[in-house]
């Protein structure tokens, strides 16, 4: 599976905080708190990312997260308003179950899953989480899916065919 990132300064980018935890580091002198910051990045449009960052401090945190996100934006293939097939994404011991619907349906997801659907401008779509429920795992689970989704001219073209050929 080879990702290919794109270049986030032409992307008008939206970015929404899936989840912040206090971290906790019991040293000699008695507790260092830390947070860390789960950010989705997208711009509406096909184009997703998701970044993770720690800091001293809540918006640092967010702010690290995000230019994390921007590094790590893939290019998801939509049809009209959803995905062009059913798919399975899988980290860690998450597990994310990815469904077209057709138009109308809108985003039937949990939270995690939600926000990086919205983001990267799928308006149709049913999923289901089958694994635990860590929002991390969750968010990675559907990048892998979503960047693991193919186009119908792309198969056409490995099989060295025409789409009209796949259809009939």
């Amino acid at each position: 599976m080879e990702r290919s990132f794109i270049d986030a300064s032409e992307l008008d980018l939206q970015e929404r905080v899936v989840s912040i935890n206090r971290v906790t580091k019991v040293v000699k002198g008695g507790r260092n708190f830390r947070f860390s910051a789960l950010v989705v990045v997208g711009d509406g449009n096909g184009h997703v990312g998701v970044g993770m960052a720690k800091a001293l401090e809540v918006p640092e945190a967010i702010r690290k997260a995000v230019q994390d996100a921007k590094k790590h934006i893939i290019e998801v293939p939509l049809v009209g308003t959803t995905i062009p097939h059913e798919i399975t994404g899988v980290f860690g011991a998450g597990r994310v179950l990815l469904k077209p619907s057709k138009e109308g349906t809108g985003v039937i997801a949990g939270g995690s899953v939600r926000a990086v659907c919205e983001l990267a401008g799928i308006k149709d779509i049913r999923t289901k989480s089958l694994g635990t429920n860590n929002p991390r795992n969750v968010v990675n689970a559907t990048m892998q899916a979503l960047s693991s989704l193919k186009r119908a001219e792309d198969v056409a073209r490995a099989r060295g065919k025409t789409v009209e050929e796949l259809f009939s």
